[in-house]
């Protein structure tokens, strides 16, 4: 088995777009549109990355709001410069909820944005 992808459901799909691509710096790799079930796929992922793992984005097009709830957590990505990222991510926009720095009982540095729709992503150093 391998994991493929991990999907989400967004209220506004060009501004979830923008931040995955513009904030993020994955692409758009696939786009499917059902006009019968009035909704839209759209995969993001590292283009450099070609056996890696995606982010589906779901966009309902009846539906402008969801649910949170609390038992999902959050997506993790692995940077090399923690800081750098997160500047990068304000610079464009981006909402740094955690500033970079040590997990809590440990040495690791993370961080943690916040996508449009509220998604929680950590930032992971994995080098330095």
């Amino acid at each position: 088995m391998k994991f493929l992808h991990t999907m989400i459901r967004v209220t506004n799909l060009d501004q979830s777009i923008e931040f995955y691509t513009q904030v993020l710096g994955m692409s758009v790799l696939d786009r499917t549109e059902n006009t019968e079930y009035r909704y839209t796929l759209v995969f993001v992922g590292y283009k450099d990355q070609p056996e890696g793992t995606t982010i589906e984005l779901t966009y309902n097009w009846d539906t402008n709001h969801y649910e949170m709830g609390n038992a999902f957590g959050h997506l993790a990505l692995g940077v090399d410069d923690i800081n750098a990222a997160c500047d990068k991510i304000k610079a464009q926009g981006g909402n740094v909820t955690r500033e970079p720095g040590p997990v809590k009982g440990g040495s690791t540095h993370i961080a943690f944005v916040t996508d449009p729709d509220g998604y929680q992503i950590e930032l992971i150093q994995v080098s330095k």
